[in-house]
């Protein structure tokens, strides 16, 4: 059995669009975050605290070291992570949309299909006629539940500011073909769904058109489905014949969940 990690970091070192902050404490500052925090937590015990008698030492601890800590304050967009419904609008399929915590795990836990799409240009979209061809290329017919993954090979610009404006879209009738066949989750290697923001922002201002803005996920008011965003390594992976897990972290009431994304062969 080999398993092949598929999935981004959350990083505050490299580029991103939205703020990423890890705040690390490290074993001797711990210590004092512990005395701060614990030790000095209701009125007696600060009272205590800053009298000297309710403390830790870092002499009472082996090699004067506490527990470190690290504190991530980051969007749920950030690193791989599965977007669902509420994501994308509060309806979906004229109900309440549905969060990141409802996800089915049945569908988190599939065979995996990889279609090579490494020839779409940034700004092009990833259409329907491009899915057929990439699945008669390799004579494969998908099945319900099949976990779909569109490498395009943009998961090598990571880290830069490329990785939000070289990439190809996914076009809302790819998602119907998806969708029409049973398929739950499928997976970019891009940094959204949708094209980069440099394109649909462009047409938007230039011809105040409103349907350039976010059509892949707006579409998901329409028809629900899930989709996994910055996934990595997809050239690592055969076209068929693996199994994905991709669990999302339970995070009540959110949009989106991080996961670590892996292939089993």
């Amino acid at each position: 059995m080999k398993i092949i990690d598929l999935s981004l970091p959350i990083d505050d070192k490299a580029f991103e669009v939205h703020k990423v902050a890890i705040e690390r404490v490290t074993h001797q500052a711990g210590v004092e975050k512990f005395n701060r925090l614990i030790m000095g937590k209701t009125l007696l015990g600060k009272i205590k605290y800053l009298l000297g008698q309710r403390i830790l030492k870092k002499e009472d601890l082996p090699d004067e070291e506490f527990l470190s800590l690290e504190i991530v304050h980051s969007p749920v967009h950030i690193g791989t992570h599965l977007d669902y419904s509420f994501h994308y609008g509060s309806t979906s399929e004229g109900r309440p949309s549905k969060t990141a915590e409802e996800i089915p795990l049945e569908y988190c836990y599939q065979d995996g299909v990889k279609l090579e799409l490494t020839h779409k240009q940034p700004n092009e979209k990833i259409i329907a006629a491009d899915i057929t061809a990439a699945l008669t290329k390799i004579n494969y017919k998908l099945k319900p539940l099949d976990i779909v993954f569109l490498h395009t090979g943009a998961d090598k610009l990571y880290g830069s500011s490329k990785y939000f404006s070289d990439y190809p879209g996914v076009d809302t009738s790819a998602i119907d073909y998806l969708l029409d066949r049973g398929v739950k989750i499928f997976g970019v290697d891009t940094m959204g769904i949708d094209r980069p923001y440099r394109f649909m922002l462009k047409e938007f201002l230039d011809n105040k058109d409103t349907q350039a803005l976010y059509p892949a996920h707006f579409y998901g008011r329409k028809r629900e489905f899930i989709h996994i965003e910055r996934l990595a390594n997809l050239e690592k992976l055969p076209e068929t014949g693996f199994k994905v897990i991709c669990f999302p972290v339970k995070i009540k009431r959110t949009g989106a969940a991080w996961a670590r994304v892996v292939a089993i062969i």
